[in-house]
């Protein structure tokens, strides 16, 4: 008998991709221990960073 779960998509699967990227996001500060404030630090470079990148002419 098949596994009547192996052919659902995950809600993940379907989520939107700042969802995905989101949980891709925690998971990877969870395993690594980041500090809060070193995750929110790091975060703030990356959100000022992006904001430049979309900013500015191509």
């Amino acid at each position: 008998m098949s596994d009547p779960h192996a052919s659902t998509p995950s809600a993940l699967e379907n989520a939107p991709d700042d969802v995905k990227l989101a949980v891709d996001l925690i998971y990877l500060l969870e395993n690594h221990a980041i500090d809060p404030d070193t995750a929110l630090s790091a975060i703030e470079m990356v959100r000022r960073d992006l904001l430049a990148k979309k900013n500015s002419p191509p």
